[in-house]
C-alpha cells in the first residue's frame, strides 16, 4: 500500500522489485504459438470439440513446469461471460484494473492540475552534515574580529563575545584573534593586544588566555607559510601579552619544556625572551612597538596625568582618579604619575593628605606596583637640585613624604635607606651647583639658536668651574637628544671645538660616564636614548675627541649592572664597522651629508686651485661653501703638507685668512696642526726636511695667535 505521506516505504519498494522481476521472468518464460486473449475460443466450444483438448493439453505441460504430466492447477476463469485468458498474478485484462502495484503505465503528476496534492511528489532522501558547535562559534568570532578591527570599539566585541556564549571554546578565540592579526598591519596588533588586556579575567580566565597562546606555539609551523615573519610577531605578541600581566612571567620557561627542539614554536619562545623581555626598557619598548596602548606620545601622557592629578586635587574622589588613572593604560609609565603627585603635593601643601591617598589606595589595589612607585620616588629624588629652584623647601619636603610612604606600608623601606646610606639626601643646597646648572642650560639653548661656538666658549671661560665640565657635557647632549637631528650635529661639533682648547680628555670621559649611569631615566622621556649615546660616543671618536681606547676606560668605570655597558659596546661596534667614518660623519646630517673621501677630495680640489690662481678670498669662499666647519682641521692638514712639497708660502698665507676671518677657529687649526705632527714620520720618507719645516710652521702659527701657547711640535708623552 502507498504509505500516507505519499512515498513507498522501504518494505513496499522491496515488493515492487520482486513483483517486477517476477513480471519480468513470467514475459520471457511463454511460448511463442499461444495466441492472443483476443484469438482465444469461448469456453463452450472448448468442452465441445475434440480438437481443443490437444490445447489443454499441450498448456498443461507447459504450465506444470516442463511437462511432467498432472492435472491442469490454478486455472482462473472469468464470471463476465468474456472469453479471455485471465493474466497471472491476478493483474486482470482488458477493462480490468491492473495489480495493485502495477508499475507497467507511467503516472506524471501534474502541478497546475487542482487536485494537485505536494504530498504525493515522490521522496527523495537529502543527506546533511550534523553541526558542530566548535565550526559554529569559530565563524561567529571571525565576524566580531573582522567588526572590531574596523571600528576599533572593544566595548562592544566584549559584549558581543560575552552573548556568543561557548566560553569553553574562548582558547580558539584568543588563537583566531591573534593569528589573524599577525597578518595585518601595526594597527591591528596593536588593537589585538588592547582587546586581549580588556578581556582578561572578566570575561576570559587567565588560564584560557594561556591555552590559547599554546594552540598559536603549537601551529607557528602553519603560520609561517603565510606569514613569513611569523616567529618574530608571534614572539612579540607573547611578550606583549607578559608586559601588560595577562600572561605570568613563568609562561615562556613553563612552556618551553614541553614543546620540540626543532620546532618554530620553541624559537618563537627564544626571540621573545632573548629579544624583548630581557632588553633594557622593555617594557617601554614593547608597549610602543606597535604604536603604544593608547597611542600617546610622552608629552601627550604626562599632560594627562597633570591634568588628571589636578582634577582630584579639587574634587578629592580617589576612585575616580583611580579609573582615570587605569584608563591612561601605560602601567609602565606609573613612576611619572608617582613623580607629578609628589611634585603636586609640595606645591600646593594643603593637598598632601589626598596624594598620599591617592598614592596609598593606587598602591593597595595593585594598581601602581612596588617598583613604579620606587621608582617615582627615585626620580623626584634625582630632580630635587633643579625643583628646588621653583620650591626653595623641595628637599626638606621629600624628606617627610619618604618616611610616611615607608610607614603607611607603600613605599619599600629599603628605599630610606639607600638613600641615607648613600647620602643622597643632602642637608645643604650646592649652590654652586645649581647656579653653573642654570647658567649653561641657557648657553646651551642659545647655542642651538645662534651656532656662535666662539660666543659659547667665551661665555664658559667667564663661567669658571673647570671641575664642572663634565656636567656641561651631560646637559649638552642630554638636551641634543631630546630635539632635532640639527642639534645633535651641533652638539657633536661644539664638543669636537671644545676639546684641547678647553675641555681636557678627562672632562669627555667623565661627562660621559655621568651619560651612561644616568641612561636609564634619559630613556624615560627619550625611549631611543641608548641608541643615540651610542652615536655621541661613536662620533667622539671618529672626531679625534675620543680615543678608542677611552671606550675601555669608560666601560670599565661603569656600575656591574649599568645598562650603558652595552651602550658602550654598541659604539664600539659602530666605530669599526666597515665605513665607520663616513657613516658616523652623516649620522645626523653632517653638515651636507657627504662622505668623508668626498670631503677631502673636494678640499684637495680647491687647495690645487688655489695654489694655481692664488685668489684667497675665492678659496675662503669654497671652504665656506663646504659647510663642514667641524672638518676645517683637514684643510689645514692638507695646506700644510702641499706648502711643505711646494715649499711656498702661498698657503700659509690662506691659513691667516681663513683664521683672521673666523673661518677656521683655533681650535680646529691646533688639530690640524696635531694631525700633521702625528704623520711626521711617514711624511719624512717622502720630505725628508718634514721636520725641520713643521717646526717653522708651529714658530710661525704662534707668532700669529694661531695655535695654543700648550702647543709642541714633539707629541707630550702620554703618563699613565
Amino acid at each position: 500500500m502507498a504509505s500516507k505521506e505519499g512515498f513507498l516505504t522501504d518494505k513496499q519498494r522491496e515488493t515492487l522489485k520482486i513483483a517486477a522481476q517476477n513480471a519480468d521472468t513470467v514475459s520471457l518464460s511463454s511460448p511463442r504459438g499461444v495466441p492472443s486473449p483476443r484469438g482465444l475460443p469461448s469456453p463452450r466450444s472448448l468442452s465441445c470439440s475434440p480438437k481443443n483438448s490437444s490445447f489443454f493439453s499441450e498448456n498443461h505441460g507447459k504450465a506444470g513446469g516442463g511437462g511432467k504430466g498432472g492435472a491442469v492447477k490454478h486455472v482462473r476463469r472469468t464470471h463476465s461471460g468474456k472469453n479471455i485468458r485471465v493474466k497471472k498474478d491476478g493483474a486482470g485484462g482488458k477493462g480490468t484494473w491492473g495489480k495493485l502495484l502495477d508499475t507497467d503505465g507511467v503516472t506524471h503528476l501534474d502541478r497546475n492540475d487542482p487536485n494537485y496534492d505536494s504530498g504525493e511528489e515522490p521522496y527523495q532522501l537529502v543527506g546533511s552534515t550534523i553541526s558542530d558547535p566548535l565550526d559554529d562559534y569559530k565563524k561567529a568570532v571571525v565576524s566580531i574580529i573582522e567588526e572590531y578591527f574596523n571600528n576599533g570599539a572593544a566595548e562592544v566585541a566584549v559584549s558581543d563575545l560575552e552573548e556568543l556564549g561557548s566560553s569553553e571554546y574562548h582558547p580558539y578565540f584568543i588563537k583566531r584573534l591573534v593569528s589573524l592579526a599577525m597578518d595585518r598591519h601595526d594597527k591591528e596588533k596593536e588593537m589585538a593586544s588592547v582587546l586581549l588586556s580588556a578581556l582578561y579575567a572578566d570575561v576570559i580566565s587567565p588560564a584560557q588566555i594561556s591555552q590559547g597562546f599554546i594552540l598559536l606555539l603549537e601551529s607557528v609551523d602553519d603560520l609561517s607559510v603565510d606569514i613569513p615573519d611569523a616567529v618574530n610577531v608571534l614572539a612579540l605578541f607573547i611578550a606583549r601579552a607578559v608586559v601588560d600581566d595577562i600572561l605570568p612571567p613563568a609562561f615562556t620557561k613553563k612552556v618551553q619544556k614541553t614543546l620540540p627542539d626543532s620546532s618554530l614554536g620553541r624559537q618563537v619562545i627564544e626571540v621573545a625572551e632573548k629579544s624583548y623581555l630581557s632588553a633594557p626598557h622593555h617594557a617601554e619598548l614593547v608597549e610602543r612597538k606597535w604604536g603604544g596602548t593608547t597611542l600617546l606620545t610622552v608629552e601627550e601622557a604626562k599632560k594627562k596625568i597633570s591634568d588628571l592629578l589636578r582634577e582630584y586635587v579639587e574634587s578629592g574622589d580617589t576612585l575616580e582618579a583611580c579609573r582615570c588613572i587605569r584608563e591612561l593604560g601605560v602601567s609602565f609609565f606609573h613612576h611619572e604619575v608617582v613623580k607629578r603627585a609628589l611634585v603636586l603635593a609640595m606645591e600646593i601643601q594643603t593637598a598632601e593628605p589626598l596624594i598620599l591617598k591617592l598614592l596609598k589606595e593606587a598602591s593597595d589595589e595593585g594598581l601602581i606596583s612596588s617598583s613604579q612607585m620606587a621608582k617615582g620616588f627615585s626620580r623626584l629624588e634625582e630632580s630635587l637640585d633643579d625643583l628646588s629652584l621653583d620650591i626653595p623647601s623641595a628637599k626638606s619636603l621629600f624628606q617627610t613624604l619618604v618616611p610616611k610612604a615607608v610607614s603607611e606600608g607603600w613605599l619599600d623601606s629599603s628605599f630610606l635607606n639607600s638613600s641615607f646610606e648613600n647620602g643622597e639626601l643632602p642637608l645643604q643646597d650646592d649652590e654652586k651647583l645649581k647656579k653653573y646648572k642654570e647658567e649653561v642650560v641657557t648657553m646651551i639653548r642659545e647655542y642651538f639658536m645662534s651656532d656662535d661656538i666662539p660666543e659659547l666658549i667665551h661665555s664658559l671661560e667667564e663661567l669658571g668651574a673647570p671641575e664642572l665640565h663634565p656636567i656641561f657635557l651631560k646637559k649638552l647632549i642630554t638636551l641634543a637628544m631630546d630635539r632635532k637631528n640639527r642639534e645633535k650635529e651641533m652638539a657633536s661639533v661644539l664638543l669636537s671645538a671644545l676639546h684641547i682648547e678647553f675641555f681636557s680628555t678627562e672632562d669627555i670621559v667623565n661627562g660621559f660616564i655621568l651619560l651612561l649611569e644616568s641612561s636609564e631615566d634619559t630613556a624615560l622621556d627619550i625611549l631611543d636614548a641608548s641608541n643615540e649615546l651610542a652615536l655621541f660616543l661613536a662620533r667622539a671618536v671618529i672626531d679625534d675627541v675620543l680615543a678608542p681606547l677611552n671606550l675601555d676606560e669608560i666601560a670599565g668605570k661603569l656600575p656591574p649592572d649599568c645598562s650603558g655597558t652595552e651602550t658602550v659596546r654598541v659604539a664600539r661596534s659602530l666605530v669599526f664597522s666597515r665605513y665607520a667614518g663616513e657613516r658616523l660623519l652623516r649620522c645626523w646630517g653632517g653638515g651636507t651629508g657627504w662622505a668623508v673621501e668626498d670631503a677631502k677630495d673636494k678640499i684637495m680640489k680647491l687647495l690645487e686651485e688655489y695654489e694655481t690662481g692664488g685668489v684667497v678670498g675665492e678659496a675662503c669662499r669654497c671652504i665656506r661653501d663646504l659647510g663642514m666647519p667641524f672638518f676645517n682641521h683637514e684643510v689645514v692638514k692638507k695646506a700644510l703638507i702641499m706648502s711643505m712639497e711646494k715649499q711656498n708660502g702661498a698657503m700659509l698665507n690662506l691659513l691667516q685668512e681663513c683664521f683672521s676671518e673666523g673661518l677656521i677657529t683655533i681650535n680646529q687649526m691646533t688639530k690640524g696642526f696635531a694631525r700633521v705632527r702625528d704623520t711626521l714620520d711617514d711624511l719624512a720618507l717622502d720630505i725628508p726636511d718634514a721636520n725641520q719645516k713643521f717646526a717653522a710652521y708651529v714658530e710661525h702659527a704662534k707668532s700669529k695667535g694661531w695655535l695654543l701657547p700648550s702647543f709642541d711640535v714633539i707629541e707630550p708623552a702620554v703618563t699613565s
